[in-house]
């Protein structure tokens, strides 16, 4: 009687999951749910936090020219999906998904400078934000993290 009942449940169970992924979609295409936003953000952000504690060497004296120098970087690195102004209104940033982040926002804005470094340093993985640590210095990086705190706040 027990094995008839674990079979059936266990049946039951592979039905749900073959009904359930009938009807997941791994498109890109559509705006994820408000759910599915704040999850992924949450799970995100606390990531992040816990990620940057640790490893993030000092940054430049001269944060001025460390600016200039972050937006030609940024010109170089960021633009194309973030866009010149960084408010991700190009045809790349737009139809990424997650779709690429207007830098100018608040919610990029809270993240601590040293959150900022490391997530320039080493992307994040499954999103369009690739990692520049082995392509740029860490001053290279810094400028850039200082050149997206000049980003007019618009939200």
């Amino acid at each position: 009687m027990r094995s008839r009942i674990t079979w059936t449940m266990l049946a039951l169970g592979v039905v749900l999951i073959v009904i359930g992924l009938m009807h997941f979609s791994l498109t890109a295409l559509p705006e994820p749910g408000p759910l599915e936003t704040r999850i992924a953000n949450l799970a995100k952000h606390f990531v992040i936090r816990l990620a940057s504690r640790q490893g993030i060497p000092p940054r430049p004296v001269d944060t001025n020219a460390n600016v200039e120098t972050g937006g030609t970087h940024y010109g170089l690195d960021c633009g194309i999906c973030h866009g010149v102004d960084g408010r991700a209104q190009t045809s790349p940033g737009r139809w990424m998904y997650p779709r690429a982040t207007d830098l100018s926002s608040k919610r990029v804005q809270s993240y601590s400078d040293q959150e900022l470094f490391w997530i320039i340093k080493n992307g994040i993985r499954f999103t369009g934000m690739p990692a520049f640590g082995k392509i740029e210095t860490p001053d290279h990086i810094w400028g850039l993290v200082n050149y997206v705190r000049t980003l007019p706040n618009t939200k």
